[in-house]
């Protein structure tokens, strides 16, 4: 029997020509699954074939785990605790194995063996092509149809497939069995049956590729593409960069007459695309990101990432884009929050703002009117800024003397740390599941504290819109800290539903 395994091996792998130790190591797993059919739980099993002459050996083997991970199969695994005393110089990861019968080639039968062998040595060449294709460091797969499957287009290259799923396609765009197809590699998923290699015509990265392609000053690195937004088969915009002074980014980037972008155009079914000049300010790159629309001024906002941009009527509606589309790529393109607004809202905001921080600082500093005008005039908008800038730069206020400053001063670090006891004791209030959620800090508490919320179960009570008003933040944050104080509900509600 073990000189028919030696020819069952040796035929295999002249027939597939594949190497002989990964038909030996087909073998072995097809002999450690017939063995694990003898047994009842998730054991391990380990097969040694002797490659001269054919006789092999069977192990059961237990992996080493550290004793605060717990036995999460105990068939298989054994704590460190309970085998270092038998099993000297043994460590968390090694393997105690222990010699068992083994089961005989006969006993899962020679055409079993081979069918599980033969599929082995399929998933062997599919990862050797894979992998030999993967090698040439393509990012842009390019093949036919070959089939559809569920919506999905699966694509051939050679003998490699490719899997285009229909949320990765351009709007209204259909393919038909030998269609073209261009598309970038987003993912190999080996554990994938047929197409591991996931493709994608929809995502940013492939309009950059194609650029790459289109544009040799991006491939010799005298331009670089920093950034791209899109929204697939309508609109997008990619932001360039020169490190040649000589070279024009958006110039080179469009071609003569159009030729190199009209050819990403093409290929994404007449997708319109802006090209933006990257800048390190990022107000000018927003500026840049807004074409056509013409902008007024900005103002930024460090703190919460975000930018209010001014635009004149006429502009107020190129701005905004269709569906809010142009201003939607455009905060996507450059990572910043972009309020357009006209002039007219603007100087109402910035009344509402100065109107807060007036009373702010009429209420904590105990100062008139023109003090709190003054300050503001000055560009101060907080306490922590009256506090904590240099002396200096409010000596030089010339409606203040020394006196003056030392004073409001020392009235916002007292203001501060009034509020910072205020926040202690709103803590305090809070109960304690409410305080263990992840993410809340104190300054979130004391602001839920401050609407009324003082429990888990008041805070899951609240709407995204309530919560952020409440807390200033995104309606992302706010919706997933709202299902993370639900969690205990839905858990309640399964334990329930079980009984």
């Amino acid at each position: 029997m073990n000189r028919e395994m030696l020819m069952l091996i040796e035929a295999i792998s002249r027939e597939k020509n594949v190497e002989r130790d990964v038909v030996l190591g087909a073998v072995e797993s097809a002999l450690a699954s017939a063995t694990k059919k003898l047994y009842k739980g998730e054991v391990d099993i380990r097969v040694a074939v002797n490659p001269d002459n054919g006789s092999y050996e069977t192990y059961r083997r237990w992996l080493v785990v550290p004793d605060e991970a717990g036995l999460q199969n105990p068939d298989a695994e054994e704590l460190i605790s309970d085998v270092i005393d038998d099993v000297p110089g043994i460590e968390v990861g090694h393997y105690i194995e222990k010699l068992i019968d083994s089961v005989p080639i006969g006993r899962i039968g020679a055409m079993a063996a081979k069918q599980v062998i033969l599929q082995r040595i399929r998933d062997a060449e599919r990862e050797m092509l894979l992998n030999d294709f993967m090698s040439r460091g393509d990012k842009i797969f390019v093949g036919t149809v070959k089939r559809m499957d569920k919506g999905d287009v699966i694509v051939e290259s050679g003998r490699v497939e490719g899997r285009l799923k229909r949320s990765e396609m351009i709007p209204k765009e259909n393919f038909r069995s030998g269609d073209h197809v261009r598309a970038v590699i987003m993912e190999v998923d080996l554990t994938l049956r047929g197409a591991p290699i996931l493709l994608s015509r929809s995502a940013p990265e492939f309009m950059v590729e194609l650029f790459r392609q289109e544009v040799p000053e991006i491939e010799q690195g005298l331009l670089e593409v920093k950034n791209c937004a899109r929204d697939p088969g309508s609109r997008a915009k990619i932001a360039v960069q020169s490190h040649d002074k000589r070279i024009d980014p958006i110039g080179t980037c469009v071609g003569v007459r159009g030729s190199r972008v009209n050819g990403v155009t093409t290929e994404l079914a007449g997708e319109r695309v802006d090209i933006v000049l990257w800048s390190e300010d990022p107000a000018q790159f927003v500026i840049g990101a807004l074409a056509p629309a013409n902008v007024q001024s900005i103002v930024v906002d460090e703190e919460r990432h975000a930018m209010d941009v001014v635009v004149d009527e006429e502009n107020l509606a190129i701005a905004i884009g269709r569906g809010g589309q142009n201003v939607r790529l455009a905060s996507d393109l450059t990572g910043w929050k972009i309020n357009i607004m006209t002039a007219d809202e603007s100087a109402q905001k910035q009344a509402e703002e100065a109107n807060h921080i007036r009373a702010l600082f009429i209420s904590r500093l105990d100062v008139d009117q023109e003090i709190a005008d003054i300050l503001i005039a000055e560009g101060f908008s907080s306490l922590e800024e009256v506090a904590y800038v240099p002396l200096q730069e409010m000596l030089e206020i010339e409606a203040f003397d020394e006196e003056t400053v030392n004073e409001l001063r020392a009235r916002a670090k007292n203001a501060l740390l009034t509020l910072e006891i205020a926040k202690e004791e709103s803590v305090e209030e809070a109960t304690q599941d409410l305080r263990e959620l992840s993410g809340l800090t104190t300054d979130l508490i004391a602001k839920l504290a401050e609407a009324g919320v003082h429990t888990r179960d008041e805070l899951a009570d609240l709407a995204t819109d309530e919560l952020t008003a409440i807390t200033g933040q995104t309606a992302e944050d706010a919706t997933a800290l709202i299902m993370q104080a639900r969690q205990h509900w839905f858990a309640n509600d399964a334990a329930q539903a079980q009984t």
